[in-house]
């Protein structure tokens, strides 16, 4: 399990295991936060066409779907 501090999400940098509309790498362009600091929603944006995508940044967690950094 990826392990992700929610504080430290914006603009971290994602690979899709599987790509996503022949995306792989991504950004985490915008994140929203409640008055106690619980993320909201989350944006992730590709690098390549720049299409930002709603996400639920739990998913971030899940090693079978996405890789923190950008890898080959």
């Amino acid at each position: 399990m990826n392990q992700i501090n929610p504080a430290k999400l914006h603009n971290s940098k994602w690979t899709a295991v599987k790509p996503i509309n022949r995306e792989k790498h991504f950004l985490v362009s915008e994140v929203e936060y409640d008055e106690e600091g619980h993320v909201i929603s989350c944006l992730i944006e590709s690098v390549l066409s720049k299409n930002e995508y709603a996400i639920d940044w739990r998913e971030l967690k899940n090693e079978e779907k996405w890789a923190q950094g950008w890898r080959m």
